[in-house]
């Protein structure tokens, strides 16, 4: 019985590789399309490297090759969406934002990505709306950041109600995040609850090291308490660890508000 079981195996394994149509180089086509998949994956992961070092060129450069390898590779697109982002390509950016959405429905960090897109041009309910299909997604591994974000989104919004709300769901969600906590502090500190802000903030620094914006946040807080001597700390903390950073020039340049 075991020896004509094993007939069985072998010929059904037999019949499905004899089943796999070929591509011209004889390799399965399935097989391929796996190893078009995996390269346009590592270029795509390159590019994102590079994105997050602001090296612009060298990325699209590398999203160029993942779409030669597979022009369905959706990850893809939303680096391309970012990227123009970030150049104030608008146009470009939504078309690839959509393109990779339409390729992967489910691909929430390409929602996240397009809902901030969004709010950041104005547009609030449609950027509330990403948010809010990302976070139904049960495999999103990330969902507080999409929280988060709308948060954020709606305090852009002017509904301030909201903003907490959902900021206050992101926490509950992820209670250790240091970016939704920063985030909160943030939102306190503009509401004028000085106070909660400082707390909120002293506990960003007990989850994580201190971020240009952290920095940022405290100088600011610290200013309007009226302690100099720990708003001189936090100046000196960003001149020398992020002396390039935007906040660090709005720090020199006098823009407090």
């Amino acid at each position: 019985m075991k020896k004509w079981l094993g007939v069985l195996i072998a010929a059904a394994l037999l019949a499905g590789c004899a089943a796999q149509p070929m591509d011209g180089s004889g390799v399965a086509a399935s097989e391929a399309d796996s190893q078009s998949r995996e390269r346009a994956k590592a270029f795509t992961d390159l590019a994102g490297a590079y994105f997050t070092r602001t090296q612009y060129k060298v990325a699209l450069d590398e999203l160029r090759k993942a779409i030669t390898a597979d022009s369905r590779y959706g990850p893809a697109y939303n680096i391309y969406g970012m990227i123009y982002m970030d150049l104030a390509e608008d146009k470009l950016a939504e078309e690839n934002f959509r393109r990779a959405i339409e390729l992967d429905s489910k691909d929430s960090d390409a929602r996240n990505n397009y809902g901030w897109f969004l709010c950041t041009r104005g547009r609030y309910d449609e950027g509330l709306a990403q948010f809010s299909t990302a976070i139904r997604n049960p495999l999103y591994t990330q969902p507080e950041l999409a929280m988060t974000n709308a948060g954020l989104c709606a305090e852009k919004k002017g509904d301030i109600a909201l903003a907490e709300a959902n900021l206050a769901k992101a926490l509950k969600l992820q209670p250790d995040s240091p970016n939704t906590v920063l985030k909160l502090a943030g939102l306190s500190f503009r509401q004028g609850r000085l106070m909660e802000a400082q707390r909120l903030l002293g506990r960003h620094d007990e989850l994580a090291p201190p971020t240009a914006e952290s920095l940022w946040l405290g100088l600011r807080l610290e200013r309007k308490l009226g302690d100099h001597a720990q708003e001189a700390s936090y100046a000196l903390q960003l001149r020398k660890r992020f002396p390039d950073s935007n906040e660090a020039q709005l720090m020199l340049t006098g823009h407090f508000e």
